[in-house]
């Protein structure tokens, strides 16, 4: 492991040019002080919504895919795998691709496997061809968010966690918006009607490209920054503490987060015998707080301190979660709104950490947590179907109920130099 280093806040920031007329700034510190480039925010958070909507379908349809191909919970599982296993293997391999060497149009590149996976999804008529679709789409994914969170980074204007937030709202909203969708056109319209939303995929690519032109003279002028360890840095050891800690949280946050998004529909359905369209709209409620959950947590982690948010967003969340497998449909709507709020706040908190923990290393780091955790959340959630066909999916609730409570190994995080934090 590299010793901890602390990067000086020019060195850390591009300078960034007029997002619409393309006027470099002349020194690195007048984009600290110009703020963040809000136009660039704006394109790449709209991108990761646009992105993350698309790759929401995948759940949303589960009942419909459930339905046609009589596929058990085990096989709805496997297919959340497929998608997010192909994701985390390969973000931290493109992350540590690109802290060599940048690529400013991979983004609108990688987006062109998700719009094969969806029009593939839209055909398939067999299990296997699904999983394909399914990994197809987790391609794009592990393409887009490392070199995209860089992007974020870079237009933050050194409101690292602002920025972050800005970037996680956009794709909290897209998976929020999966479900919706899919109530109002594929549940309508048929599996066949997926291929419309490959539409997204062109306006994505069309945005990206224009981003990429943006990002080009970024890695072009940018100077090699000078590295030095801050005497209050924490040790080696306590950054690979720290990082195997951050990765254990947002693990539990996200199999948590999985477990909703992949069955509670069927859960739903099975309790309360709602409607296949009606669980798709309280799942969108749920989906819906995670986004603004999300947002709010960058800025109270740039404002409080990001290990206090930590503490107070997985620990917080855990006498809501245990409530929610004894609720009623009305109560649970209410509980999941609740936790969504609480639970997705720490996600932009985690990620800003673990990167000022090795910021000489930012796309890796980032490809790790964007991906590896969120794939080990995959992997949970097929554990989990396997688990639901023989035990009922309200006996998965009420276990998940206690993912919440490994927030207690925030304890192990080590105290930031107080202007990073």
């Amino acid at each position: 492991m590299n010793k901890p280093v602390v990067v000086s806040e020019e060195a850390s920031v591009v300078p960034v040019p007029d997002a619409m007329q393309g006027r470099p700034a002349n020194i690195a510190t007048k984009a600290v002080s110009a703020g963040p480039a809000y136009i660039v925010l704006a394109g790449i958070s709209f991108s990761h919504f646009l992105n993350d909507t698309m790759q929401s379908l995948i759940a949303s349809v589960y009942p419909i895919l459930k339905e046609s191909y009589a596929l058990s919970f085990a096989q709805i599982g496997m297919i959340t795998l497929a998608f997010q296993f192909t994701a985390s293997l390969l973000q931290p391999v493109v992350g540590h691709f690109t802290d060599k060497k940048a690529q400013p149009f991979s983004l609108a590149i990688g987006m062109g496997s998700t719009f094969f996976g969806l029009l593939l999804l839209s055909a398939a008529n067999q299990y296997a061809t699904i999983l394909v679709a399914a990994a197809l789409v987790g391609l794009g994914s592990a393409v887009f968010h490392p070199e995209s969170a860089r992007i974020a980074r870079l237009a933050s204007g050194g409101r690292y966690g602002f920025a972050q937030s800005v970037f996680q709202l956009g794709g909290s909203f897209g998976t929020s918006m999966g479900p919706v969708l899919a109530a109002l056109i594929v549940v309508p319209f048929g599996q066949p009607s997926i291929a419309w939303f490959s539409l997204f995929a062109f306006l994505a690519i069309a945005i990206l490209l224009r981003i990429g032109v943006w990002y080009r003279p970024q890695i072009t002028n940018k100077k090699p920054a000078p590295i030095h360890l801050h005497p209050d840095a924490p040790s080696p050891r306590r950054v690979r503490i720290a990082l195997v800690v951050l990765v254990a949280l947002l693990f539990s946050k996200q199999l948590y987060v999985s477990s909703l998004s992949s069955y509670y529909i069927f859960y739903l359905i099975d309790k309360f015998g709602v409607s296949t369209q009606s669980a798709q709209l309280y799942l969108f409620v749920f989906l819906a707080a995670n986004a603004i959950g999300a947002f709010l947590g960058g800025p109270l982690g740039d404002r409080f301190g990001r290990k206090y948010v930590i503490w107070i967003s997985v620990l917080g969340a855990l006498p809501f979660t245990l409530a929610l497998p004894y609720a009623g449909l009305y109560a649970s709507a209410v509980l999941t709104v609740i936790i969504g709020l609480i639970i997705s706040s720490t996600t932009s908190s985690i990620i800003v950490f673990a990167q000022e923990l090795m910021p000489h290393r930012f796309g890796m780091i980032s490809g790790v947590f964007f991906g590896v955790a969120f794939g080990i959340g995959g992997l949970g959630a097929a554990v989990l179907g396997k688990l639901a066909d023989y035990t009922g999916i309200g006996f998965v609730y009420q276990l998940c109920a206690f993912l919440p409570a490994i927030g207690l190994l925030a304890v192990f995080l080590p105290r930031m130099p107080k202007h990073l934090r």
